[in-house]
């Protein structure tokens, strides 16, 4: 068993379908997963608390933006300035891949910022509910990330580890014998032009020339990430859930930012480094991003509801007690 565990080859094609001139991927429906999903969860939170669910859609178009925005813009500036600085355009194709998670957060602070400005929210209130959303969408994007064969993990002889194929940028050169579970690989025909390289695994003893490559098992690290994601999401709602209206303001924000940021730290040992510029320091850019948003968790929790006079956030109670909705709200997006 552990060593057909040992050989999980991972061939998974990214792309779903071709419907004339559009291409649906894997990682854009994980992406727009949480988006849709969160609503009914925001709803429920946002009832509970007697806060009229239309506040959810108006939230929604800010964080949809923020953090479409905030990755695309993350992206360019933490990994690949020196193509931003040669064409800015091209933080406008956003087809061509790139969407940083430590950008997609900053948009996020900044959107959830706008919303309570504009909306009369305690902008803690609203970072304490949406986090628990948040955390979704991360499970979401890991898992598109796992469809893309991307943010692979370094080479292991865990019984669990994956053979990723399609990550041609971390083919190794091919040895005789194979390491275990290591597969040799040839290169396929491309068939689309917006498709991404595929190899397919060659028949045991094809001899090994100068330009054989092998996928060898690595950490899946993107499933590491979506499990804790997923744990988050758990923890977190079940702390909502035992205190609602009266959760301490900034708890339930500062403690997503310290675990989930704490375990990007520590994952990012067990990645590959995704820019050549990072290769050779003894932190990478994951984990000096990381480390600031670290502190201000620590910062926010340790300050959590120890404000006299507004202990628990604020928000519109423009639900009555049986959850009819009072005046129309004039939300501003």
């Amino acid at each position: 068993m552990l060593s057909f565990l040992a050989t999980i080859f991972w061939n998974v094609n990214p792309i779903i379908a071709h419907i004339g001139p559009v291409t649906l991927r894997w990682y854009g429906l994980f992406f727009m997963l949480p988006f849709v999903v969160g609503t009914f969860i925001l709803t429920h939170i946002y009832r509970s608390e007697r806060v009229s669910p239309q506040w959810v859609d108006v939230i929604t178009i800010y964080m949809l933006i923020g953090t479409i925005v905030g990755a695309r813009l993350g992206h360019m500036l933490f990994y690949d300035f020196e193509a931003l600085k040669a064409d800015p355009m091209v933080v406008f194709k956003i087809w061509q891949g790139g969407l940083a998670s430590h950008g997609a957060t900053i948009g996020i602070l900044l959107a959830c910022w706008l919303f309570a400005r504009n909306n009369k929210f305690d902008y803690l209130w609203v970072l304490d509910r949406i986090v628990i959303v948040v955390a979704l969408g991360g499970a979401c994007i890991r898992t598109g990330n796992l469809m893309n064969s991307e943010i692979v993990g370094k080479p292991t002889s865990a019984p669990w580890g994956f053979v990723f194929p399609r990550d041609a940028e971390h083919l190794l050169p091919a040895t005789r014998p194979l390491p275990a579970g290591a597969v040799q690989v040839a290169a396929l025909p491309v068939r689309f032009k917006d498709d991404t390289s595929s190899y397919q695994p060659q028949p045991e003893g094809t001899p090994v020339t100068a330009d054989s490559p092998m996928a060898v098992p690595r950490h899946p690290t993107q499933i590491y990430e979506a499990l804790f994601c997923i744990f988050l999401l758990a923890l977190l709602y079940s702390m909502w859930n035992r205190t609602k209206e009266r959760t301490p303001r900034g708890q339930l924000f500062g403690l997503f930012v310290v675990l989930l940021f704490t375990q990007r730290f520590l994952g990012e040992y067990l990645k590959e480094n995704q820019v050549a510029f990072e290769n050779g320091h003894l932190f990478n850019q994951g984990q000096l991003l990381s480390i600031p948003l670290i502190f201000i968790g620590i910062w926010v929790l340790w300050r959590a509801g120890k404000d006299p006079e507004n202990p628990y956030g604020y928000a519109p109670r423009d639900l009555g007690k049986e959850g009819d909705a009072l005046p129309t709200l004039a939300a501003k997006v």
